[in-house]
């Protein structure tokens, strides 16, 4: 048991989840070597605390329309209203995820768009929503 109380049982469940967030109860039983209902139990608990957050699905973006994914680098002009960035571009469309990381700047965000003057265009948007420099790195491909 790991100190945050996930066993090695509950690990193959998360992985398996993670890897397919439709496997049924009864795929993930006989990985674990556990009864469908122990296994429905045990993600019932794992729901419950906040382990798991939630299911999604995996979308072909390109398909989507929105073929262009970039990297966007914020660092604040104002660090006294630094904390107010998140909350200020949760809601802004093409921002998809906010990262807080260590370095010159303080957040990176994930961007989708259409085309590149979509991005152009969201980028103008993050700079009038808030004072901030920007350092756009676009994604050419996804590995994994």
């Amino acid at each position: 048991m790991t100190p945050f109380g996930v066993d090695a049982k509950d690990a193959t469940i998360l992985d398996m989840l993670e890897a397919d967030g439709r496997a049924t109860l009864a795929q993930l039983a006989k990985a674990t070597g556990l009864s469908v209902s122990t296994v429905q139990s045990r993600v019932q608990k794992l729901e419950k605390r906040g382990v798991i957050k939630g299911y999604s699905a995996v979308i072909d973006h390109d398909q989507r329309g929105l073929p262009i994914s970039a990297f966007v680098s914020v660092t604040p002009l104002d660090y006294a209203r630094e904390a107010d960035i998140p909350r200020k571009l949760r809601d802004v469309d093409g921002v998809v995820s906010c990262y807080s990381v260590a370095g010159a700047p303080s957040f990176v965000l994930l961007v989708r768009v259409a085309t590149p003057a979509k991005l152009e265009e969201l980028l103008n948007l993050i700079h009038r929503t808030v004072p901030v420099s920007t350092e756009s790195t676009v994604i050419l491909k996804t590995y994994f």
